[in-house]
């Protein structure tokens, strides 16, 4: 009787693995524009689709990427996002595109993470400096230091930055690997979360004292978004 649960544990566990590791399944259409209106849609990993034949251009377009983003915010950056909210056409596609425009030196954009796909990103202007954590337990710094036609990816998942150290603007261009990657920004995330964590929880995380981790908190409530 022991040897029969044990098997049956096996073909579970089996399953389970099995299923843990699946993958998205690829489209089985040429496209699935993203709707808004559910009454006439049907519902698609996440959005609902329009009937292909009334598919027109603009559901495949966005004008505006030539112009910069305004960078007068405490990081001195701006993410300007070509995503499915602002492409209904890439739904399901499984890719999306990012300007990063930067103050000149130390325009940041913050430590953050992209949960739901790898980025790839070319520097057009300027001089970048980029970098990912590994995750734990080594943790380990990459970095590097990007010029005009430059390339350089960050993994799926692990926390990453860059860094403008010009003294003049510095604009990158990004593609990822979904439709709608997210986008967690580390110190917003811990420190400006809604309601907030209870300070004692990030004092200790953070070996700081308690009330550092209040005053951070005041700071970091001005945009989580």
């Amino acid at each position: 009787m022991k040897g029969l649960e044990f098997l049956v544990a096996l073909v579970l566990l089996t399953l389970a693995s099995k299923l843990a590791s699946a993958s998205d399944p690829g489209p089985l259409q040429d496209f699935c524009v993203a709707l808004n209106d559910t009454k006439d849609g049907v519902f698609v990993n996440g959005k609902f689709c329009k009937d292909p034949t009334l598919a027109v251009p603009e559901d495949f377009f966005l004008p505006g990427l030539n112009i910069p983003g305004n960078t007068s915010n405490p990081v001195g950056s701006k993410v300007t996002q070509a995503t499915v909210a602002q492409i209904p056409g890439l739904n399901t596609l499984g890719i999306s595109l990012v300007r990063i425009d930067f103050a000149p030196y130390g325009g940041l954009n913050p430590p953050h993470t992209h949960p739901r796909g790898t980025e790839i990103l070319v520097v057009v202007e300027g001089t970048l400096y980029v970098g990912f954590v590994t995750s734990n337990p080594d943790n380990r710094l990459i970095t590097k230091v990007l010029y005009p036609g430059d390339v350089f990816v960050f993994p799926v998942g692990l926390i990453h930055f860059q860094f403008n150290i010009g003294n003049t603007n510095a604009i990158a261009f990004a593609a990822l690997s979904s439709q709608n990657p997210g986008v967690i920004t580390i110190a917003n995330a811990v420190f400006g979360s809604h309601p907030a964590i209870n300070p004692d929880v990030l004092a200790k995380a953070f070996q700081l004292d308690v009330n550092i981790v209040k005053q951070l908190q005041s700071r970091f409530w001005w945009d989580n978004n």
